[in-house]
């Protein structure tokens, strides 16, 4: 797991069917940072801190192995002191 800062949502109309219609929203794990696109399973909104799994992890926690996705959002972080 890692922790990025949600920095804004994403709209991708066009998609292969089993992206489904998940919302997708870019990442950073700082401000410098290069964003990333995440896969939002728990409804998060710009600035929230998350937690986030890779990989087959990341296929897995949008409830379907089918999902094409590297990075999902499995929880926000509701206080860290960072």
């Amino acid at each position: 797991m890692k922790i990025y800062q949600v920095d804004r949502a994403i709209v991708s109309t066009n998609r292969i069917a089993s992206m489904d219609h998940k919302p997708l929203l870019l990442v950073r794990e700082r401000a410098d940072g290069t964003p990333m696109v995440a896969v939002d399973a728990v409804g998060c909104k710009p600035g929230d801190w998350v937690l986030c799994v890779g990989s087959s992890a990341a296929r897995d926690a949008t409830g379907t192995k089918a999902y094409p996705s590297d990075l999902t959002i499995v929880g926000i972080i509701d206080n860290w002191e960072g």
